[in-house]
């Protein structure tokens, strides 16, 4: 892990003194709200549906023991016992009084974490593949050179203000993790026959009102100029970018506008760069810098280890614990050691939702299991990189008091899911309730393994913080006279192996209402087991047989609930 230097210290500590002063010239009348609103916006602050709500930056997703404990202690002290990972691996709380958001800054730099760039017109937190560094298909670990963006693109003053927030993932890995296709710039380290080290560079991707899928710009940029090229596509965006619209402010629309043109804009404003290099002006990096960074990401000092040897122990040796070893445990570049995810899937807490208790105990898992490291994943999941494989019957033992051991890696009941109403002012609809309901349908291990592979996302209105657009089942929050419905679409894909490139899901057809969404996607997945041949997998019986089988699976459950509830709430087919 990146290990703060002590500029870096003294700069998150003053940000935060900052923010004191900025908070309490508001709190006396001093600062109006309006005023205020992008100071506290650029430190992570969100006023929400019933409170402010604190997004904490968490880069590439990785975090240590101390900081974890840190953010339980703020659940604990200054929210009411709760916190909640999202996808973009941040953490969030969603409790705390405004007249304590100073305190919890100073709380948060104390362990090297702040705000800034979760929020606003500017370049967000810079996310990466949960396995980066530790998977066996990675070419190149993508940790230094997002350290490096990271560095580069804080508080850069060019690029606070731009037409609309600005996504940047990256991953050295055949696999993507990280839905890389998805973002405003994707990109993947990758290495050319002479082994030299690249980037293939994507833009343009994103969901929202518009889904689209990056495009690839260029194919191998050598890695010393990734910070001029992704100058030279930002300043394009800031020059030509939409301001007028919020709707159409995203880079995505700019490049699909442009087409062509956004291309040469960018290959001459970087060639213009690179020419009028004056004294270093031009960020090319350096060699010794990615050494000097990337010395902060070599393997920790792990003992060799003999070959597994796991406990033999007769409820270690028993089905719950061959499936958790089936869905939990990953495998790893280095001999004699795994990635176990933690699940934060489970009964009774929204998919991502964490307590200070578990927090706490996250911590001594990754104290005990996996030499004080722990990262937070794409899909709202905590993942444990430095696992021996001769401690896998330990460590399940006490996740599982601790309630981190469904054995549900990448099954139906491993959903993502947005806050949605329940918390956020922009949701037309609920999502946790949904999600909950969903996954109480089908908790029968046996079943979920039958049904096999399938991703389940959950969005409570059209800016899609819960992916709905890349799931193989996309659930969507829709308003319609004021009331809550929900649109579902099928065949998204991340742009996983296992889900094929990066898609959009189609709308399978009118919207329905809350009390039907849990029995239209059981229909989706009979329907499925239905016409699946052999060992299909859900997504790939969508792409072989189209979407009008499962239509018509969906209209029967919704006819079917008619029936059984006559005097239900009248629906509209075209919300």
């Amino acid at each position: 892990m990146y290990q703060y230097t002590e500029f870096d210290r003294h700069f998150v500590r003053q940000r935060a003194a900052q923010f004191r002063d900025q908070l309490g010239r508001h709190l006396a009348g001093k600062l109006s709200a309006d005023d205020f609103r992008p100071l506290r916006r650029q430190n992570g602050w969100y006023v929400q549906r019933h409170a402010p709500m604190l997004r904490v930056a968490v880069p590439y997703g990785e975090l240590n023991s101390r900081q974890l404990r840190k953010l339980a202690h703020i659940a604990r002290v200054y929210d009411r016992g709760t916190a909640h990972f999202t996808t973009r691996q941040d953490i969030q709380y969603n409790w705390i009084p405004l007249d304590r958001a100073a305190d919890v800054m100073d709380e948060l730099a104390e362990v090297d974490m702040h705000g800034i760039q979760t929020s606003g017109n500017c370049i967000r937190n810079i996310t990466s593949d949960a396995f980066a560094g530790i998977a066996p298909d990675e070419s190149v670990d993508p940790r230094p050179y997002c350290e490096i963006l990271r560095q580069w693109s804080t508080l850069h003053p060019e690029f606070a203000f731009l037409p609309r927030k600005f996504k940047i993932s990256v991953i050295g890995a055949t696999e993507d993790r990280a839905a890389i296709a998805w973002h405003d710039v994707g990109l993947q380290l990758r290495r050319n026959e002479a082994g030299e080290v690249g980037f293939k560079v994507l833009v343009g991707g994103g969901m929202g009102r518009t889904p689209v899928i990056g495009t690839v710009i260029r194919d191998f940029l050598p890695w010393q100029q990734i910070l001029v090229f992704l100058e030279a596509i930002v300043r394009v965006y800031n020059r030509h970018g939409r301001r007028d619209n919020i709707h159409k402010a995203r880079i995505k629309i700019l490049v699909k506008a442009l087409g062509a043109q956004f291309m040469q804009d960018v290959e001459e404003e970087f060639a213009n760069i690179l020419q009028h290099d004056c004294g270093g002006a031009a960020h090319l990096i350096p060699a010794a810098e990615l050494d000097r960074v990337a010395k902060h990401f070599v393997a920790p000092d792990l003992p060799s280890l003999p070959a597994a040897n796991l406990d033999t122990e007769s409820e270690v040796a028993s089905a719950a614990f061959q499936r958790w070893l089936t869905r939990n445990v990953h495998a790893h570049k280095l001999d004699g050691y795994r990635a176990v995810t933690l699940s934060l899937k489970r009964p009774g807490l929204a998919p991502g939702d964490v307590t200070d208790r578990q927090l706490d105990a996250a911590a001594e898992l990754a104290d005990s299991f996996s030499v004080g490291e722990i990262r937070a994943t794409h899909d709202q999941n905590l993942l444990l990189p430095w696992v021996p494989e001769r401690l896998l019957g330990p460590l399940w033992k006490a996740a599982a008091a601790e309630g981190f051991a469904t054995p549900n890696i990448g099954l139906l009941t491993d959903l993502i899911a947005c806050p949605g109403g329940d918390f956020c002012k922009l949701a037309n609809a609920r999502s946790i309730p949904i999600a909950e309901a969903v996954a109480m349908r089908f908790q029968d291990p046996d079943e979920l393994d039958d049904i096999g592979e399938l991703d389940l996302h959950v969005s409570g209105c059209i800016n899609s913080c819960g992916h709905h657009h890349s799931g193989h089942i996309g659930v969507l929050g829709v308003d319609k006279d004021g009331a809550e419905w929900y649109q579902v679409t099928l065949g998204g894909s991340d742009g996983t192996a296992l889900s094929g490139p990066a898609v959009p899901g189609r709308v399978l057809g009118p919207s329905f209402g809350a009390e039907e969404v849990p029995d239209v996607v059981e229909a989706l997945v009979q329907a499925y087991r239905g016409q699946r041949i052999g060992g299909e997998r859900f997504i790939d019986t969508v792409k072989r047989v189209g979407l009008d089988p499962f239509k018509a699976a969906a209209n029967a459950a919704r006819h079917s609930a008619a029936e059984a509830q006559p005097s239900s709430s009248p629906r509209s087919d075209n919300p």
